[in-house]
């Protein structure tokens, strides 16, 4: 069983170092979150946009049922969806992630990203116009914030932090925050490992984690280019890992914690088998020429929202 450290929050609680992410797995989550449960994770993520806080916590019960593990022992992240940024929506929003999860608080509770979309139908996550642009509304991420605190003062959630924050949008968060965001949810693997924003965020005592760690593998057309290199696969034999491992052992070693999505069982047990090597400064140097900036989710629909994220380098 993998044994994994645990990281100090800057609000005195502990996440574990890696996570399992478990987007795009409906109707499969279940399933992975027990068997992952069964090799060692205690730290899931999930979100309102996902579609199933239902069935990760149904596994999870069903694990704390057996015996298997102890609900203090799960670290549970969900996300308020950008159709929820209005003040007076955040608290029925949260409740509404919390009894589908079944585990009586969230861990750790993610402004899933600093835009807000109009909300036209329950049931209507992406509110597209004729352009092919989101439909936004005017509400500012920091009152959105504001009501997220609340929770924490309510126990529906035990920490809050922020997902796909630019470093101008974390300064001006902290400037006007009662509670100190301990998490930042970024996408992060080679082709854009976010040393800058890492950097940035270790200074200011929040925590990353990082999505989407291999990118989005396309095998026929052997990408990322990274997964396919020779030298990589050389260091990967060096240490008797694959390259996934080594690329998770990265993105570890240079500061954050990563999240790879799965519902394969031996992936599941492989993806987490990375701490018992370390890469050496030559091998890190390697991988960071892969960085290229070019990121898998690109959210351009949201391009001229004023809090569009991605519109400066870091």
């Amino acid at each position: 069983m993998a044994n994994v450290p645990k990281i100090l929050m800057n609000n005195g609680l502990f996440m574990p170092g890696f996570g399992l992410g478990t987007f795009e797995s409906f109707g499969l989550a279940g399933r992975a979150t027990k068997h992952a449960i069964d090799v060692g994770y205690r730290h899931f993520d999930t979100a309102r946009l996902y579609a199933n806080e239902v069935e990760v916590g149904q596994a999870i019960q069903e694990k704390i049922k057996e015996g298997v593990v102890k609900r203090e022992e799960i670290f549970i992240v969900t996300k308020l969806w950008n159709t929820d940024h209005e003040p007076e929506k955040v608290e029925k929003a949260a409740r509404q992630s919390c009894e589908k999860l079944g585990l009586g608080y969230i861990d750790l509770y993610l402004m899933h990203y600093p835009v807000a979309f109009k909300e036209r139908t329950p049931f209507e996550d992406w509110p597209l116009n004729p352009d092919g642009t989101f439909e936004h509304v005017d509400v500012d991420y920091i009152d959105t914030w504001k009501a997220m605190e609340k929770l924490v003062d309510l126990g529906i959630v035990k920490s809050i932090g922020i997902s796909n924050f630019n470093s101008q949008q974390i300064d001006r968060l902290l400037a006007n925050c009662r509670i100190k965001p301990v998490n930042n949810q970024i996408e992060a693997s080679p082709q854009i490992n976010q040393k800058k924003l890492i950097k940035f965020c270790q200074e200011r005592d929040i925590i990353v984690t990082a999505y989407c760690p291999l990118g989005r593998p396309i095998p026929a057309e052997k990408k990322p280019s990274f997964l396919y290199d020779d030298k990589l696969t050389a260091i990967a034999k060096k240490y008797n890992k694959t390259v996934p491992q080594v690329v998770f052992r990265y993105l570890i070693d240079i500061g954050s914690v990563p999240i790879p999505k799965s519902v394969t069982p031996k992936r599941i047990e492989e993806n987490i088998d990375v701490f018992d090597f370390k890469l050496s400064t030559d091998e890190i140097k390697y991988i960071d020429t892969f960085n290229t900036g070019e990121r898998v989710i690109h959210f351009t629909e949201s391009r001229h929202d004023k809090h569009f994220p991605f519109n400066i380098e870091f």
